[in-house]
C-alpha cells in the first residue's frame, strides 16, 4: 500500500468483533480468562485493544517490527533510555528538546549514566566520541529548535560499525516526511501530541523498534514501568493519524510561503528552515525527507524583543507545542528550552531573539497578514523607542 492508504488501512483498521471501522474505546482494566493463561488480553497495562490498534498502525507507518504507545513523549523517551544501565555512555545530539535535556541532566545522570553532547551533523565528531562503554547515539533531525538536519543513514552506519544503537526522535518530521527505520535506524520515537495527533487534544508518545529483539526489550519496559497510553487517548491518536497526509500537505504548502515572506522581512536576521537552498543542510534534507517539514525558526535583529512580536500576533497562537492544525509560536529561550542554562543555549546557537513557528493549515493569506501586522507593530515600537531616546 502507498503511505496515504496505510494511514487508513494499516495496523488494525476495523474492530475484530463488530467490524466497526473506528476501533472502539475499550475502557476495561482487566479481561475475562476462560482458562489461566489463555486469553488475548489480561490487564490493560500489559495490553489493550484500543492501544494495540494505534501501536500496530505506527509500526506499519514507520516500517518497524512493533510499536509502543506511552502516556507522553517524555514517557516514551524515558522508557527508551531505560534500555541502558549505570556506567553506560550515550552520545546525544547538541540540539534536542529541552525536556530531553532535563531528563538527562537532572535524572539519568544521577543513575550513573554518562553522556557526550555533539553536533551529529559532524560525522567525524560522532565517530570520535564513541567509547568502549558507548551504547547508543540519540538525536533529533530536524532538531528542536534550530532545525539542523543530520545524515540519518550515515549515523546509522556509524552505530552499526561500533555495535551500538541508533535512536532518532522523528517528532518534527512525522513519518509522512521522513522514515528513519528505512535508513537503518534501530529505534524511532515521537511526541505523538504533535503532528500525529494533530489537533491539540491528546498527550501521547510512540516508539517503534526495528527488530524483534528490541521490540521484546521495549515491550518488557513498557509493561514494567507502566507509563502506557490510555484507551481514550489511543482512540484520539488513531483518529488523528488518519488525516496526517491531508494535514501535512497543507502544512508544507503554507510553510514554503511563510519562508518566502520571512526571507524578505528586514527585521529578521536569520532563518532556520531545511528547505532554504542556502541552508548547509539543504542537500541532506532533500535526499532523506519527503518535503522539508512545517517548522521554521528565525532570529529577530539583535536588540529586538521577541516577546513584543509573539504577544502582538492575533491569529497565530502563543503556545508551547507544534504540529497542530492552528499555527503555534513560541520563544525557545523563555519557553520550551528554558530548562537549559543560558550559557549552554547560547553555545548551541539558541539566542534570546530566536522564535520558533509551527506553521498551521490556516489560509496562507490570513497567516501572512498576521505576521505582517506583528512585524509592523514591532517596527513601530522600535521607532517609538528610538524617538524617545532622542528626546530624552
Amino acid at each position: 500500500m502507498k503511505f496515504d492508504t496505510k494511514l487508513l488501512h494499516a495496523g488494525i483498521s476495523e474492530d475484530q468483533y463488530t467490524g466497526a471501522t473506528s476501533i472502539p474505546i475499550y475502557m476495561a482494566s482487566t479481561f475475562h480468562q476462560q482458562k489461566i493463561g489463555q486469553s488475548q488480553y489480561e490487564y490493560s497495562r500489559s495490553g489493550n485493544p484500543t492501544r494495540e490498534a494505534v501501536e500496530k498502525l505506527i509500526a506499519d507507518l514507520e516500517g518497524g517490527v512493533a510499536g509502543f504507545a506511552f502516556s507522553s513523549g517524555s514517557a516514551a523517551i524515558n522508557t527508551v533510555f531505560s534500555l541502558f544501565s549505570a556506567g553506560d555512555h550515550i552520545i546525544v545530539g547538541n540540539d534536542v528538546y529541552g525536556g530531553t535535556f532535563r531528563l538527562i541532566d537532572s535524572v539519568l545522570k544521577r543513575f550513573g549514566m554518562t553522556f557526550t553532547v555533539v553536533d551529529t551533523r559532524d560525522l567525524a565528531a560522532v565517530e570520535d566520541v564513541v567509547q568502549e562503554n558507548t551504547q547508543a547515539i540519540y538525536l533529533e533531525t530536524p532538531t528542536n529548535p534550530l532545525l539542523h538536519v543530520t545524515d540519518i543513514q550515515a549515523v546509522a552506519q556509524i552505530a552499526k560499525r561500533h555495535g551500538i544503537l541508533s535512536i532518532i526522535d522523528n517528532t518534527f518530521a512525522s513519518p509522512y516526511v521522513q522514515r528513519p527505520l528505512e535508513l537503518g535506524v534501530d529505534i524511532v520515537l515521537h511526541s505523538a501530541s504533535k503532528y500525529l495527533g494533530g489537533h491539540s487534544d491528546v498527550i501521547a508518545g510512540l516508539v517503534v523498534a526495528a527488530t524483534p529483539e528490541l521490540a521484546e526489550r521495549i515491550g518488557y519496559l513498557q509493561n514494567a514501568i507502566g507509563s502506557i497510553l490510555a484507551p481514550q487517548e489511543s482512540w484520539l491518536l488513531q483518529r488523528g493519524i488518519k488525516t496526517l497526509a491531508l494535514r501535512m500537505r497543507a502544512h508544507l504548502a503554507n510553510t514554503e510561503k511563510v519562508f518566502e515572506y520571512l526571507a524578505n522581512q528586514e527585521l529578521v536576521s536569520k532563518i532556520y528552515y531545511p528547505g532554504d537552498p542556502d541552508n548547509p543542510d539543504y542537500e541532506v534534507a532533500r535526499q532523506q525527507m519527503h518535503g522539508f517539514g512545517a517548522m521554521i525558526s528565525f532570529e529577530l535583529q539583535p536588540g529586538l524583543d521577541p516577546r513584543e512580536f509573539v504577544e502582538g500576533l492575533k491569529l497565530v497562537t502563543l503556545a508551547e507545542s507544534l504540529g497542530a492544525l492552528e499555527s503555534l509560536i513560541e520563544i525557545p529561550a523563555l519557553m520550551t528550552h528554558g530548562a537549559i542554562p543560558r550559557e549552554i543555549r547560547l553555545e548551541n546557537g539558541i539566542k534570546d531573539e530566536l522564535i520558533r513557528l509551527s506553521v498551521g493549515v490556516e489560509d496562507s493569506q490570513d497567516l501572512l497578514a498576521d505576521l505582517e501586522q506583528g512585524f509592523a507593530n514591532l517596527k513601530g515600537s522600535q521607532t517609538h523607542a528610538a524617538n524617545g531616546a532622542l528626546n530624552s
